[in-house]
């Protein structure tokens, strides 16, 4: 058993969530890293190297990926070659590294919005257009809100000329939603219909809630290409036509909290693909990683399994500690689903205030921050970390509701 409940002194660690603050009672519920150990085989591992005491220049060994191969095949049913994984410093340097290997400036990114901000800055960085379908919320009135794809208006955003990739969350941030095996399916025949390029951001892909389970992007094949095998992956050797595959970004950093170690994946079945992200990759100059991101790496995907699953489980009872306060406390906002991340979707528009006036009504008066909804391109919403204790949490709302009820602190 593990202890998520312990509290951890954030504050004065040069951290981003609690100190980018001079509120000293701050209880920030904002940008998402959690507020919990990192599980004990990933400490035993990093200590052991600091030992070594020597922190020159570093290379990713093959036990690194053995690791990541093993982790998928066995917990994901997703079968990666060897050849298939480049290494990087983080999933938002990969994708800005793909999208300059697969796009030329002027072309147009599609994404599902509300999404994670950096995918707006990714894509104009690189001289690209963002083109939003907007996803739809559904079931407000009888259970709780979620979204749902506007296949119509995907679809016809795919077909526009100018559209060359697709950029997608999956798990998505900042909706929560875990996409199913039929929802992506139908994204990637869509796709391979009108040739836009999958990109898809897979970093929350461990954090998902009992009931739901994660699919891999890189296990879906066309409907066309379906064979008794099933949905087995098929690796470019085997191609016939211009069927694009897709290309996957991963890290262990959100899901077992190590994001300042800075390692991620970029995986792709695509040889000259591959090729054009290497380029990239090293243009970008974000070839070179540091001694500790890659041991971080091989002691979680080896030995920190059971970890992620008791993390999973705390998760979900902080989310069902929050759904009973909200219906108690604050009935009028909607809370979304949540199927997957630790990020949790909450409709404020009953409230009248924008989301940067709630957000800045929240940090000034109940000092909780959380984010606004507009910087993922939907007004009206706000994102609320509880990866953190339950006893922070549980004082994070109680304050939260303070505020929106009229009582003093």
């Amino acid at each position: 058993m593990y202890n998520f409940d312990k509290t951890v002194i954030r504050r004065n660690s040069n951290c981003m969530k609690w100190d980018e603050t001079e509120l000293q009672d701050i209880i920030p519920l904002w940008v998402a890293d959690m507020d919990f150990e990192a599980a004990p085989a990933i400490r035993e591992a990093l200590q052991r190297r600091i030992d070594h005491g020597v922190f020159g220049y570093s290379f990713v060994p093959e036990t690194y990926y053995d690791a990541i191969i093993s982790w998928f095949e066995s917990r994901h049913q997703w079968e990666i070659k060897r050849e298939w994984i480049q290494y990087t410093t983080g999933v938002v340097p990969a994708i800005s590294a793909v999208l300059k290997a697969l796009t030329m400036p002027g072309e147009r990114v599609l994404v599902l919005t509300p999404v994670y901000n950096c995918f707006f800055s990714s894509i104009r960085n690189n001289g690209c257009e963002v083109l939003e379908s907007k996803l739809k919320v559904v079931n407000c009135e009888d259970s709780l809100c979620t979204y749902e794809v506007d296949w119509a208006d995907f679809e016809a955003k795919c077909a526009e000329e100018k559209t060359t990739v697709f950029l997608l969350c999956n798990p998505h941030n900042p909706a929560g939603r875990v996409w199913t095996h039929e929802e992506l399916q139908q994204m990637n025949d869509i796709c391979q219909k009108h040739q836009v390029r999958i990109v898809s951001d897979e970093i929350h892909c461990e954090l998902i809630m009992p009931g739901y389970k994660y699919i891999p992007f890189g296990t879906i094949v066309p409907s066309t290409e379906k064979s008794s095998n099933g949905n087995k992956p098929i690796s470019s050797e085997n191609l016939s036509g211009e069927r694009l595959l897709p290309v996957i970004c991963t890290s262990p950093s959100k899901s077992f909290n190590t994001a300042g170690l800075q390692i991620a994946n970029i995986i792709c079945a695509d040889a000259e693909t591959r090729r054009r992200i290497d380029r990239a990759i090293n243009i970008n100059e974000i070839c070179d990683v540091n001694p500790f991101g890659p041991v971080a790496l091989e002691a979680a995907y080896n030995e920190s399994e059971s970890w992620i699953e008791e993390l999973n489980q705390y998760l979900w009872e902080n989310y069902q500690a929050l759904l009973t306060f909200f219906a108690e406390q604050l009935p009028q906002l909607k809370v979304f689903r949540l199927e997957g991340t630790y990020l949790v979707w909450v409709d404020i528009t009953a409230l009248g205030l924008s989301a940067d006036e709630l957000e800045e009504k929240l940090l000034r008066d109940a000092h909780v921050w959380v984010n606004s909804g507009s910087m993922y391109g939907a007004e009206g919403f706000i994102r609320i970390n509880i990866a953190t204790q339950r006893a922070r949490l549980t004082e994070g709302l109680s304050r939260i509701a303070k505020s929106l009820n009229g009582k003093s602190q």
